[in-house]
């Protein structure tokens, strides 16, 4: 009895800093309804519209404090989504979650907002999202970066394990309780490794901390390493159909997995796409290096705008220039580096 009165009392506690984990944080987004779900978002520029998709167990203000919602705005109308579970935004239990399933709601939110063509910049799990966008709505994409991500993901002892929490009952009681003074314990461990060798932002952990560390958060967390687990167990993951222009940025010190080989695999298989290995970063290389990813996205921003022009001198209709601010270069698939000119933020 006494340890089943103290881990009621560990889950209200743990439910009081989840509610205010968000206190205020309404305020700094706009919230829509998409087909029965709750999603908030960060949004601010004009331009072509970039839709930004933070990894697992991240949230739309990764963005924002890297510096690349800022330094994309000044180009684009951007627009960095709470992906379901994560953040603000609502994830319905019974349904299924997977990177397609996300794709098609994303997409269904850039319809509700008016929005027919756009940008997608995915990080990490949301890489997996970007390529399904490509895939299943290609019409509508103008191109897709894809930034630290998984693309060929082996089975994983430590996927397994990271996927027991979203069992029920059992999964369920433990979300509640123990897991969550557990992550937060183990949190500056955690930093250090997805961001090593580069620093760790500060500004990231503190604000990432408590709402990472929500048991409904923390569901969406498992449930997406299953998603992996299972991609890993029984497909054979293939993107020769992808047929947008596609950057790809990863860091070379990723201790996550080997970020590079996956990578070169990806630029190799994508015909026409555009790689960048940034040295001297880690998972979160947007954090470490935002101005090599925003320079990735006018490099393939570029690249639609030319792909517009061919089609309209084609026609025999007018054309309009491509901003000086877009890398130049040749069609076919090349290595892009570091860009030397630094953007401010």
């Amino acid at each position: 009895m006494l340890l089943v009165a103290a881990l009621a009392a560990l889950a209200g506690y743990n439910h009081v800093r989840a509610k205010s984990a968000l206190a205020g944080r309404a305020a700094h987004g706009r919230l829509m309804e998409v087909d029965g779900i709750r999603l908030h978002f960060l949004e601010a520029g004009t331009g072509m519209p970039l839709i930004l998709l933070h990894g697992n167990g991240s949230m739309a203000q990764d963005f924002k404090s890297s510096g690349i919602f800022d330094l994309a705005a000044k180009t684009y109308r951007v627009l960095a989504f709470d992906r379901p579970g994560f953040g603000r935004s609502t994830r319905a239990r019974g349904r299924r979650w997977s990177a397609r399933d996300q794709a098609d709601l994303i997409h269904a939110a850039a319809g509700r907002l008016g929005i027919e063509k756009y940008l997608v910049l995915g990080h990490s799990w949301g890489a997996w999202i970007a390529l399904e966008l490509a895939r299943r709505h290609s019409p509508s994409i103008a191109g897709i970066v894809l930034v630290s991500g998984y693309y060929y993901p082996p089975p994983r002892l430590d996927l397994a394990l990271a996927a027991l929490p979203a069992l029920p009952v059992a999964g369920t009681a433990f979300r509640h309780t123990l897991l969550p003074p557990l992550v937060r314990l183990a949190w500056p461990w955690a930093m250090q490794k997805i961001f090593h060798p580069a620093v760790v932002a500060a500004d990231f952990a503190a604000r990432a901390k408590e709402v990472a560390s929500r048991p409904s958060q923390l569901r969406a967390v498992c449930s997406e390493s299953a998603s992996m687990l299972a991609a890993a167990l029984l497909t054979k993951a293939s993107y020769r159909d992808i047929a947008v222009p596609t950057g790809i940025v990863a860091a070379s010190g990723d201790r996550l997995f080997d970020a590079e080989q996956e990578a070169r695999r990806l630029h190799a298989e994508v015909s026409g796409s555009l790689l960048n290995v940034v040295a001297d970063a880690g998972h979160m290389v947007h954090q470490s290096a935002p101005q090599a990813v925003v320079a990735m996205v006018h490099a393939i921003a570029g690249r639609h705008s030319s792909f517009q022009g061919a089609v309209g001198r084609d026609l025999g209709q007018p054309t309009s220039s491509v901003s000086p601010e877009v890398p130049a270069g040749d069609e076919g698939p090349q290595m892009i580096s570091p860009p030397n000119r630094a953007l401010k933020k």
